[in-house]
């Protein structure tokens, strides 16, 4: 059993609104899909991809009325997109010119790469990515060639690498394949991978013992989700976690996908979900994300959910 990759990253922000207009104006990302979450129907849960929803391109975000995150280790730290290598010199300009938090390009762990952080402090990494197949969106104010591709890799922090590694070894079939220096001077980052490998396919375990412990807010990242192809397999997974006693979830129906929520020794969050139905399993491709989405057990509670709701455009 493999996991496939990184399938999406679910982050929270507290101004839904300027989330969505930075995610699709800025960012250039479709909004494939505005629903609520399905715990607390009271917040939006928004979905960025690509042109298509594709897995392993999507950006999702809760709304609540929270303080800013405290930054600090047990956490997923950075967010890795993937963009075409001549498209760095293209992003600096545009994230600067929107007088963003934007570093420098620079070569890390073999690739090129640019930090930035969105409006409330979420931390990303633009990261080269080799030539591939692409669904850019056509409506994005991003040209096609500079579109941010998918997610990958993603950087989480922990305290010591020894209990996380083992999951992620032993139990979850990735590979730890090469180390380099964190960027920031705090410790060793590890690289784990799966499948194939690649950006899109890579978790990064930033070992930082000396920092505080964070608090989630908006600009944190909630959970991070990887890959599996089917029902089958998803299946597969939640007896795999049993066998090894590993606390989960269990099989939760995500209607567009179907998932499996544990967590790591570091205390982060991890979940595993299908590569579909997708998110045109209940509206058009052409013109999903417009209109408010709900699974259907929630269908009935329509009127009482959209009266509950901030307006978003």
């Amino acid at each position: 059993m493999d996991l496939t990759g990184i399938h999406h990253l679910t982050a929270i922000t507290a101004d839904a609104p300027a989330n969505n207009r930075f995610y699709t104006d800025t960012l250039g990302l479709r909004r494939v899909k505005k629903t609520v979450n399905q715990d607390d129907t009271s917040a939006y849960h928004l979905f960025f991809a690509d042109g298509a929803g594709s897995p392993g391109t999507d950006l999702t975000f809760f709304d609540w009325p929270v303080a800013r995150e405290r930054r600090g280790t047990h956490s997923i730290s950075r967010t890795g997109l993937r963009v075409n290598e001549s498209s760095l010199d293209y992003w600096a300009g545009r994230l600067n010119d929107k007088g963003l938090i934007v570093g420098d390009i620079v070569l890390l762990d073999g690739r090129g790469s640019l930090d930035f952080e969105d409006p409330e402090g979420q931390r990303f990494r633009l990261t080269a990515d080799q030539p591939g197949e692409t669904h850019p969106w056509e409506k994005s104010p991003v040209p096609a060639e500079h579109q941010i591709r998918g997610l990958g890799p993603i950087t989480i922090s922990v305290p010591e690498l020894a209990p996380t590694e083992a999951v992620l070894t032993t139990v979850m079939n990735m590979r730890r394949v090469r180390d380099y220096a964190s960027p920031d001077g705090e410790g060793q980052v590890h690289v784990f991978e799966m499948a194939a490998g690649g950006p899109s396919a890579e978790l990064h375990v930033a070992v930082q013992p000396g920092l505080q412990v964070a608090r989630q807010g908006a600009g944190a990242v909630h959970h991070v989700a990887f890959r599996t192809p089917d029902l089958a397999a998803i299946t597969g997974w939640a007896d795999r976690l049993n066998q090894f006693r590993i606390p989960s979830s269990g099989e939760v129906e995500r209607y567009y996908f179907r998932s499996l929520y544990f967590r790591e020794p570091g205390g982060n969050l991890f979940e595993i979900a299908t590569d579909g139905p997708g998110f045109a399993v209940d509206e058009p491709r052409e013109t999903m994300g417009e209109g408010l989405s709900l699974p259907p057990f929630l269908e009935p509670r329509r009127a009482q959910i959209e009266a509950g709701l901030k307006p978003l455009d």
